[in-house]
């Protein structure tokens, strides 16, 4: 995969912005390296004007630090990671859905790590642009197979075939009929997009989409579904009345 990948640097450090500059240089061909910058500031008038896809970002700097750098964008549409002395700030980092976290000093496995993190994402949206304007072309066609995103490419699955979808943080788990569970880089929203313009596909739970052909039996008074491979899926309260009166649509007595 041959992916220009455009970043800048944002550190007050001196010694540290050219050292990370080097070894992105040295060891990271992909990486075309805009510039880097020594405050927030400046950093935001950089990603304003050049569109960067990647941020390699210090966290303990003065005026702002690296998360308030976040503030001054309503839309984040560039993948960020951290670069910072302290790993007291991980947890903080992923909950603003940084893509890595590297410690100083960087590590030059680690840099290429967070590197090709950043291209497997910039291919997959991208190919998820094209998927999109496909599928715009067959608009008000019902979609016989869906492409599922895999670390080297895209599979392709009938959607007859999917028993059900767990959402699993930013992920989501695809259970198949043949019992095969396959975990793919996407939330359970995008699916749902898809998915819910076919009838047979009902969302019981924030958590799940299941298919009502492999529904094996609902129990009512404990507000469940029993699919045919086993897996229990809650009901919720508001989503009950509606799931019956589908039943019921179906002519299947509830």
């Amino acid at each position: 995969m041959t992916t220009s990948i455009k970043a800048i640097i944002i550190d007050d450090e001196e010694r540290a912005r050219h050292s990370l500059s080097t070894l992105l240089a040295d060891y990271c061909k992909d990486i075309e390296l805009i510039d880097s910058y020594s405050n927030v500031p400046e950093g935001v008038l950089a990603i304003n004007k050049y569109k960067p896809d990647v941020v390699f970002l210090d966290v303990e700097m003065p005026e702002y630090n690296g998360f308030e750098l976040l503030d001054f964008f309503r839309d984040i549409d560039f993948d960020i990671v951290f670069v910072t002395a302290y790993s007291h700030f991980a947890i903080r980092a992923f909950e603003v859905s940084a893509i890595d976290y590297i410690l100083k000093p960087v590590e030059i496995e680690a840099l290429q790590k967070a590197v090709e993190k950043v291209k497997q994402k910039k291919f997959q949206n991208s190919l998820q642009q094209r998927l999109e304007l496909l599928k715009e072309s067959y608009k008000g066609e019902e979609i016989r197979k869906i492409a599922l995103p895999m670390g080297d490419g895209l599979l392709f699955i009938e959607v007859i075939d999917i028993v059900l979808l767990e959402a699993d943080g930013a992920y989501t788990n695809v259970f198949l009929k043949n019992g095969s569970k396959i975990l793919v880089s996407k939330k359970l929203k995008f699916f749902e997009d898809i998915l819910l313009t076919r009838p047979s596909f009902f969302r019981p739970h924030r958590s799940h989409l299941i298919n009502i052909n492999y529904i094996k039996k609902y129990i009512r008074g404990e507000s469940s579904i029993l699919m045919d491979n086993q897996a229990t899926i809650s009901l919720s309260r508001d989503r009950k009345q509606e799931f019956e009166a589908l039943l019921k649509e179906l002519r299947i007595q509830v």
